[in-house]
């Protein structure tokens, strides 16, 4: 699949935030697009303050602080980083444990 400069352009980050447990991203086209955080778990286990800031480029997000770099691709697709396990997935394993 070949992407165009313009659909480029279209999908570049304008803004980005890390709440409520999601990343929220605003796009160039007016598009918002999120993922839980539990998809990123550097970002899942940070503390806030090192959320921010989160650097722009034309094709994701850095986050200087944790060393992290997520496309925008890769939030469309839904790609979620190795070893991502969902909240109840997490606390059901670890309920039976003393």
């Amino acid at each position: 699949m070949i992407i165009s400069d313009d659909e480029i352009e279209a999908s570049r980050p304008v803004a980005a935030s890390c709440q409520n447990g999601f990343l929220h991203v605003r796009l160039q086209d007016g598009r918002e697009i999120g993922a839980p955080l539990w998809w990123y778990q550097r970002l899942a286990t940070a503390d806030a303050d090192r959320l921010v800031p989160i650097e722009l480029s034309p094709l994701g997000l850095h986050w200087p602080a944790l060393d992290e770099d997520i496309s925008v691709a890769s939030i469309l697709k839904g790609q979620k980083a190795p070893g991502a396990v969902p909240p109840a997935e997490t606390k059901a394993t670890h309920s039976g444990r003393s």
